[in-house]
């Protein structure tokens, strides 16, 4: 087995609408190693495995300090679960996992495309990344699922940049294509309806159930070499629902990157 590494990413500088993201990396961890749960998968696996190594919390002054961050944890060929933060983390990550995967399909799961080509003037908003992936050749594929607030300007984007775009209002699960490339998923929390996850900025009902996700996660039959749980927002949680939430998908993402 691959060794994996973890890094908390403290980062919402390029959020646009609510600070807080910032503070979840550690209240993911605290949730997952609470005695509210233990450390194996669904699938009976532990996570208490001498291959996987939490490189702790990295606090960014610049933006691209997080490509520096991520290429020194990927160096030595280790997968990497990166907590963040808002979304405009997985640009940077994804500079990173360029220079080692050049053909890397990515899983997207959101309310949003952040197909955004700037945002209030940013191009590098959380509401941008998938933008600047795309534009930059970063990734072969481009899946989105969970999606509710496509405007024209993401449509058009979308269909610029050939992004596989899986609407709620239409969802199929069974409709998710297979992928035949390392794959890096990024799992924004505010794909989760709210009643699932409250602790986001933005909140866009009629949403995915945590167990369409865990669903959609379990049934991925390719190596997964990457993944990140973003846009927790600790400031809007309520009795840590979101930080459980997200620390049994930490539990999980890290299980499926154990698989191969």
């Amino acid at each position: 087995m691959k060794n994996i590494n973890i890094q908390g990413l403290n980062w919402d500088a390029k959020s646009s609408f609510q600070q807080g993201p910032a503070k979840a990396p550690n209240l993911i961890r605290k949730a997952l190693y609470s005695d509210s749960m233990n450390l194996c998968t669904e699938f009976g696996v532990s996570i208490e495995n001498d291959a996987i190594t939490d490189k702790g919390d990295f606090t960014i002054n610049e933006y691209f300090d997080i490509t520096e961050i991520t290429r020194k944890n990927i160096e030595s060929g280790a997968k990497l679960l990166s907590l963040g933060g808002d979304h405009s983390v997985t640009f940077p990550i994804i500079k990173a996992f360029h220079e080692h995967y050049p053909k890397l399909d990515i899983l997207h799961i959101d309310a949003h495309a952040d197909l955004y080509h700037d945002y209030e003037g940013d191009p590098y908003s959380h509401a941008c990344p998938f933008a600047r992936i795309m534009e930059n050749g970063f990734a072969v594929k481009l899946v989105q699922v969970g999606i509710r607030t496509l405007n024209p300007h993401q449509a058009a984007q979308a269909k610029k940049y050939n992004v596989d775009v899986h609407e709620m209002r239409n969802l199929d699960l069974n409709n998710i294509p297979k992928f035949e490339n390392p794959l890096y998923i990024t799992l924004d929390m505010d794909g989760f309806d709210p009643a699932f996850a409250p602790g986001v900025s933005h909140h866009e009902p009629g949403g995915l159930s945590s167990r369409q996700v865990l669903d959609l996660i379990h049934n991925i039959d390719t190596e997964v070499v990457g993944a990140d749980i973003v846009e927790y927002n600790p400031n809007r949680d309520f009795h840590d629902m979101t930080a459980y939430l997200a620390a049994k998908m930490m539990k999980e993402l890290i299980g499926k990157m154990m698989e191969r």
